[in-house]
């Protein structure tokens, strides 16, 4: 993945852009996640897996968050059902982290509370964004998980650990699934949504296919 700076600042470019129903995905059982997770051997870390570890814990944390926010103004089933996954998301990779004994940036940060400085700011980005109408929230939530999707896309490059694997592989389902749901309350609502991450071809493959099962 390139350097997590710029694609923040992508990110915001993005915002600026877009801003002019789902099930629960976590179907399986987090007791069930935390013994997979665990059931894979302890392997030595890269640099790369290392960061991807942080990142993602705070980017899925994002996402839960923005989504929990916009409930509370909004009241729309999508953001509940994908918030939950969401929550699920992020504990997967605090299994990782404290498997392999790496400090938590999260910690006890509550809900719109950031370590990461760009990230806080970028929260209020998409909640401004989002609050501004029904259909923009749900373009909010698509380019969410869109930089998700672009971004496990390019750590799976660079990672084999296979329980790092076996988490990114799970998430990355679980985003296109968001995709799906957020993309189709976008179209409902009389919007558009053009990919700002992953490719238009990439995006279009995503929302013209049938929802992946067994996801988180």
């Amino acid at each position: 993945m390139k350097k997590r700076i710029p694609q923040i600042i992508l990110f915001a470019i993005a915002i600026a852009t877009v801003f002019s129903s789902c099930k629960k995905d976590n179907s399986i059982a987090s007791n069930d996640i935390n013994t997979q997770i665990n059931s894979y051997p302890n392997e030595p870390l890269t640099n790369d897996e290392i960061s991807s570890l942080k990142i993602m814990r705070e980017e899925e944390k994002l996402a839960h968050d923005v989504y929990v926010t916009l409930n509370n103004k909004w009241s729309v089933n999508v953001y509940t059902n994908i918030a939950s996954s969401e929550q699920t998301h992020t504990s997967s990779i605090l299994t990782l982290l404290n498997k392999y004994n790496i400090k938590d940036p999260v910690g006890t940060n509550a809900v719109g509370v950031f370590t990461d400085t760009t990230l806080q700011a970028l929260y209020s980005q998409l909640i401004a964004a989002g609050s501004v109408s029904r259909v923009e929230g749900f373009k909010v939530g698509a380019t969410i998980e869109d930089l998700d999707i672009y971004d496990l896309k390019n750590w799976n490059t660079k990672i084999d650990n296979q329980d790092i694997v076996f988490v990114y592989q799970n998430l990355s389902k679980g985003s296109r699934n968001h995709m799906r749901s957020f993309y189709s309350q976008v179209i409902n609502a009389g919007g558009t949504y053009t990919a700002q991450f992953i490719s238009q071809s990439e995006l279009e493959a995503i929302v013209n296919t049938p929802k992946e099962t067994g996801s988180w």
